[in-house]
Order: structure tokens, then sequence, then C-alpha cells
């Protein structure tokens, strides 16, 4: 060595893109990639959600094309979700194979087949008139066990609709277990469970309220966990591998990158983080206003979550994301 300093460059390798691509430690791939998606039953046009600019409530017409799109972009599923014209105090619509969300499915997977993974959210809360992941006791408390039954029936209703995935996603104790029993149980054994396994009562879930019509009354703070807690999180994580989750997912990802990380340290499964609808929504009114570049910073936040340990992410970005990958 000549004595003079520096003499280590790191910056050589940052010395062109093509460089910079050789070196990289993370990739973003189309494959690891699910676009989640909202039809509403019986909308003549796709309806645009405020608080999510560029995300709309599909038709049945339009929710196939976008899908048909997603599969010729590489993605890596998309995840359905319904929002009905009516709701009970039961979420009964979620049961029905001519409700919204079942229809969907079937719409999907004639759509694409096996091209593409069609995935299906498991919770009523978007069916339920007050807006809870479960059936109320008469005190108008969540009552766990007897929404475990409905969960039960709505993945075997969504099986036998078509979809390859199904998401629990209600943090109710045992729902994993209670939904791999009735799927085996008609036949379903090769349905795959991505389990909602560490979903957090976050702020930032409020555009997905607008975006599904929520009629939410209080919290769900006592079924979601708080955010305080990491130790709870691989609790749930243990919890939902031991009764056969195929694929655990952390939600939301970017207040949560560490738990990310933990949870893909701590299992030898697949792990899926969800870009929610919050943090989509931060991005795109700062971009908005001119106050960020938005495409670099989609492509960063994803970057981030895929860094963190997510194998696969949920994001409102999916398909842009494919095309800002492919012109970058």
């Amino acid at each position: 060595m000549s004595g003079g300093f520096p003499e280590v460059r790191p910056r050589r390798l940052r010395s062109s893109a093509a460089m910079r691509r050789l070196v990289a430690e993370t990739t973003l791939e189309p494959r690891q990639l699910i676009l989640p998606m909202f039809v509403r039953e019986g909308a003549g046009e796709p309806i645009a959600i405020k608080s999510m600019p560029g995300v709309v409530q599909h038709t049945r017409d339009t929710a196939r094309k976008a899908i048909a799109e997603a599969a010729q972009l590489g993605l890596g599923g998309v995840m359905l979700f319904g929002v009905p014209e009516v709701k009970d105090e039961v979420g009964s619509g979620a049961l029905d194979p001519d409700g919204i969300l079942n229809v969907a499915i079937r719409d999907a997977v004639s759509e694409v087949g096996d091209e593409l993974l069609v995935m299906s959210d498991l919770c009523i809360d978007e069916f339920t008139s007050h807006g809870h992941c479960g059936v109320l006791d008469s005190e108008g408390r969540v009552d766990n066990d007897a929404t475990l039954k409905i969960y039960a029936e709505m993945g075997v209703a969504q099986a036998s609709a078509g979809a390859h995935v199904v998401g629990p996603s209600g943090m109710m104790d045992g729902q994993v277990g209670a939904v791999r029993t009735a799927l085996d149980a008609a036949g379903h054994l090769d349905t795959v469970i991505l389990a909602y396994s560490v979903k957090y009562a976050s702020a930032f879930f409020g555009p997905f309220r607008e975006a599904v019509g929520s009629s939410l009354q209080g919290d769900r703070k006592t079924y979601q966990e708080d955010g305080a807690n990491a130790r709870e999180a691989l609790r749930e994580v243990d919890l939902d591998v031991a009764e056969g989750a195929d694929i655990v997912m952390v939600k939301p990802a970017l207040a949560y990158l560490d738990i990310i990380r933990q949870v893909r340290d701590h299992v030898d499964v697949p792990v899926a983080a969800y870009n929610i609808s919050g943090e989509y929504a931060m991005v795109e009114a700062a971009a908005a206003n001119g106050w960020i570049d938005r495409d670099r910073a989609v492509l960063e936040t994803l970057t981030s979550i895929r860094r963190a340990g997510a194998d696969t992410i949920l994001t409102y970005w999916a398909a842009d994301a494919v095309h800002l990958l492919n012109h970058r």
C-alpha cells in the first residue's frame, strides 16, 4: 500500500448505474409484489378512493381487466377485498357463494387460472354493520370463538370459489387452526394460508376504511396488537405456524420494519409484509405537493421493506412499481 489516504474507496462500487446494479444486495422484482384490489358490488363504473389517489373500488369488469394486467406484468398475485351493498350483524355476505367477494374470486380465477395467484382476504369486517372483524356478544365485545366458526366457513367458501390463497386477517386467537382444519376436511388440502400473524392496531389504516366502506364503531385494540410490543409478535407467529400457516405476514410495514426483520430471522416459512393504505397515502400526498420525488420514493419504500426481510410485499403500487423498475 502506498500509505496515502484514503486507501479504501467504497465509492468505486457506486460509480455507475451498471455497477450499482451488479452489487445491489436487495432485489425488488415483480414476482415479489402482490396487488390488493377492492371490488364493489353493484358498481357500474370504478369509484375513486379520495384518500388513496390512483386506487379505486373496481366493478367486476374492471377488476377482471386489472387482474389480467397483473398477470401480464408478472406480479406474484392479487389480494381481493369485497365491498358489499348490504351488511348485517354477523357478516353473512362473507359466506354467500354469490356474495361479492366469492364472485370476485371466481371472476379472477376464470380470467387468469393458475397464471397468477388469486388471494382473498378472510375477515368479516367489510360485511358487518358494526365494522368489527368478528361477531359481537351480548355486551358488544368481539366473540372470539363464535367468530372462528364463521372464519372456518368463509375459508371453505373462498377455496370453493377458487382462491389459491386465503388470508385470515382478523387476529382472532386460533383462526389459522380453525381455517386449516375446515379446509382440509372439505378437501382443500392445497389451499395456502397466508396468516396475518402480526397485525398492529395502527393509525395508518385510515384510508383503508374509506376503501372498504367501513362501518367501524369503536376500535380494534382488543384483538389487533399493541404497537409497543415486539416479543408478542413472535409469539403470535409461532402460534400461527404451529396451527398450519404457510406464510406469515406483518402489517403495517414501514413503522414495523424492525418486526419484519425479527420475524424473518425467527421463522423458516415465507414472510410477507403489507405496505398499507396510510403509507401509500402519505407518499402520494407529499408527491402531489411537490415535496418529494414520487417514483423514487415508491421504489425506496418497497426496497426498504424487502431489505428488512419481507419475501413478498402487498402494495397498492405493485403495478406501478413494475413500470418504474422497467424504466429506471
